[in-house]
């Protein structure tokens, strides 16, 4: 009887838990309908310049969101993230988040949730790569006819596949992050800065180093000052 009543209560607790993330997932959803680019997650008004400080404006989705600036004399950091956010959300929003800060380098660090989508539309994948490539470019060329350096970051690697997700993963989502990735090095030019943050991160087997990994698609703390010390250096040759 006692063995009946933990299963009936473990099973009442279960449900209960499935019903909140139903209508968590609905909210969300709704949320984003009204707001497809969430836009109004950045509506303050557009902080004034300060003479003398470089403006570096990170951009991106959560990756970028999360990252933590290094500790610079002379550099004001704004972050323009905004979590699970796709290529094509991003672009769209850059004329209202980004392009009135008028940033003096402007970081990007975005795609894998396009990316990750492989694992749901197999037979989109040459096509979401194909986008992923497309919005990186019309990012880089309005900020560089703004006046804005920028500095490419590659596509992070991949941590551990957890096994709640294993169903919506697929072993070809790698080597498209690999694709997009030597392309993002192929933009390094006049203006455009590549940071290859992949190489700093990756382990064994092109995944990340556990050390450095949060979970499948974040960095924790230790990641973000490994980059930091690539950023800052990469930064102080932008402003010479």
């Amino acid at each position: 009887m006692k063995k009946l009543l933990i299963l009936l209560l473990i099973s009442v607790l279960g449900n209960v838990g499935l019903l909140w993330f139903a209508q968590r997932q609905y909210q969300d959803t709704n949320a984003l309908r009204l707001d497809p680019l969430q836009l109004s997650l950045y509506a303050d008004p557009v902080p004034s310049k300060t003479v003398g400080q470089q403006r570096v404006v990170f951009f991106g989705d959560s990756r970028a969101l999360s990252w933590s600036a290094p500790e610079m004399a002379n550099v004001e950091f704004i972050n323009r993230g905004i979590g699970n956010q796709t290529s094509e959300q991003i672009r769209l929003r850059f004329a209202q988040h980004v392009q009135p800060l008028q940033a003096d380098v402007l970081i990007l660090q975005l795609c894998v949730n396009d990316l990750k989508a492989i694992a749901l539309f197999p037979q989109r994948r040459d096509a979401i790569v194909a986008q992923c490539k497309r919005n990186l470019q019309d990012i880089i060329t309005p900020a560089r006819q703004s006046g804005s350096k920028v500095l490419l970051t590659t596509v992070f690697p991949l941590g551990e596949v957890p096994l709640e997700r294993a169903l919506f993963w697929s072993d070809a989502i790698a080597p498209a992050i690999q694709e997009v990735n030597q392309f993002i090095a192929a933009q390094a030019g006049d203006g455009v800065t590549v940071l290859d943050a992949f190489t700093l991160l990756q382990g064994e087997a092109n995944v990340i180093r556990p050390e450095y990994s949060r979970d499948l698609l974040h960095l924790n703390a230790q990641g973000y000052a490994v980059l930091n010390q690539h950023l800052a250096a990469a930064l102080n040759a932008l402003s010479q």
